[in-house]
């Protein structure tokens, strides 16, 4: 409501402002000038204000604003500056409600019926406007004022058009650019998903075998007559057994989102090469780090897998810009082999000590602590390694002119619709 105030008072204060950049083309009192236009782009652009109100409103600015300037700066008698400016008030109300009644604000997909609509109401005002002068002074209406009239109008309604069209597809191209960003957030979201319903999967059948070897351990325990330990044995095996069921209801929660139809389930190489590197700049931004990104494309690649190919790239990705220390670049290469295809990501940052390099892939090994000494998960490349050998690839990390790079290298089936990943 507050908002439609302000734009209300815009409008009753752009409007007269406007409407003094004039000429007269009948050599009289009639005018023409820039009010309209503006009065009618501010009709068309603001929906929820009601066009009758904006109309009444408008033409007493107007009035009041000519009205002023006559008797204040040119030195006009009252009466004779009536006379010469209300029916002004009469254009923009008479305006104003065949605006409304046109129904023009709801054929935004018709532009053309909006230009001949927004002219014909044009022409009624200004006709409206002469009648009303007519009646006041007696001023006469010819046919040849008709037709400028005419030709005025809908000029000056295909120019507003023009300047709508053009601030529309602006507004167009700006929510488009604002939902492609809400997507790529919620595939790498969802792909985060995927990587923790994996490591959720894994959890899940060690919680089985803890039961299954605990429930093994009490009948054992109680065919001994050790009966307290026998209970002891069946409370654990209860226990982790409700750990597996909790599991299990979280696993098909996040299996359902994952199966969600609304996003595409498969994209091009590229597509997600852009999503992977908006999602770590803003991420290196946020560490005050200047990392650079580029990709570079070989052969043919068919659409991929996105959560897949988001969670195991973008762990890489990820800890590439953690490695560079202030500055740097990283780079992911995507390669077709034949049936298989090789994703090469590499960074200058200052590598990995020869003595970490055969506990790297290992679960729980980290380098990572937070600002309270407290280490990372350091299940990232073991998740990758993990995930790559299970659809019959592999991955190995090596150095190269003072480059770390880690290489993946999958079967195109795992990642392609009705393949593997599927």
């Amino acid at each position: 409501m507050k908002k439609q105030i302000w734009i209300l008072l815009l409008i009753m204060i752009a409007v007269p402002l406007a409407g003094e950049l004039k000429f007269y083309p009948f050599g009289d009192t009639f005018r023409v000038s820039l009010g309209t236009p503006v009065f009618f782009l501010f009709l068309l652009w603001e929906r929820r204000i009601h066009p009758n109100i904006a109309g009444i409103l408008t033409g007493m600015s107007v009035f009041a604003f000519r009205f002023l300037l006559a008797v204040g700066v040119r030195d006009i008698s009252v009466e004779e500056a009536i006379y010469l400016h209300f029916p002004a008030f009469f254009y923009y109300v008479v305006y104003a409600f065949i605006f409304n009644w046109t129904k023009l604000n709801e054929r935004h997909d018709q532009p053309f019926m909006i230009g001949l609509l927004g002219g014909v109401t044009e022409l009624c005002a200004s006709i409206s406007e002469m009648v009303i002068r007519f009646l006041l002074e007696n001023q006469d209406i010819s046919l040849l004022s008709i037709e400028q009239l005419i030709v005025i109008a809908f000029i000056r309604s295909f120019f507003v058009l023009s300047f709508f069209t053009i601030f529309k597809l602006r507004e167009t191209k700006l929510a488009e650019v604002e939902q492609r960003r809400q997507n790529e957030q919620m595939l790498l979201f969802i792909s985060n998903l995927y990587e923790e319903s994996v490591q959720l999967k894994k959890t899940m059948q060690n919680a089985e075998e803890i039961t299954r070897i605990s429930y093994d351990f009490y009948r054992r325990l109680k065919s001994g007559n050790s009966s307290l330990d026998a209970q002891t044995a069946l409370q654990i095996a209860g226990l982790v057994h409700e750990i597996k069921k909790d599991n299990q209801r979280i696993y098909a929660g996040l299996s359902e989102l994952m199966s969600s139809e609304r996003l595409q389930d498969y994209m091009n190489i590229e597509q997600l090469g852009n999503i992977m590197f908006v999602s770590n700049r803003r991420y290196a931004e946020s560490l005050h780090k200047d990392v650079s990104f580029s990709l570079h494309v070989d052969g043919d690649h068919p659409p991929y897998h996105v959560y897949m190919v988001l969670s195991l790239i973008n762990n890489l990705l990820t800890n590439a810009v953690e490695a560079i220390k202030e500055k740097g670049y990283v780079s992911l290469q995507v390669k077709r082999k034949e049936q298989f295809v090789e994703f090469c990501v590499s960074d200058n940052g200052p590598g990995i000590a020869p003595k970490l390099k055969e506990v790297i892939f290992k679960e729980g090994f980290t380098t990572k602590f937070d600002a309270a000494g407290n280490p990372s998960t350091g299940i990232g490349l073991s998740y990758v390694k993990q995930t790559v050998e299970k659809w019959g690839g592999h991955i190995r990390h090596m150095d190269k002119d003072r480059e770390t790079v880690f290489i993946i290298e999958l079967p195109i089936n795992a990642l392609i619709e009705k393949g593997l990943a599927k």
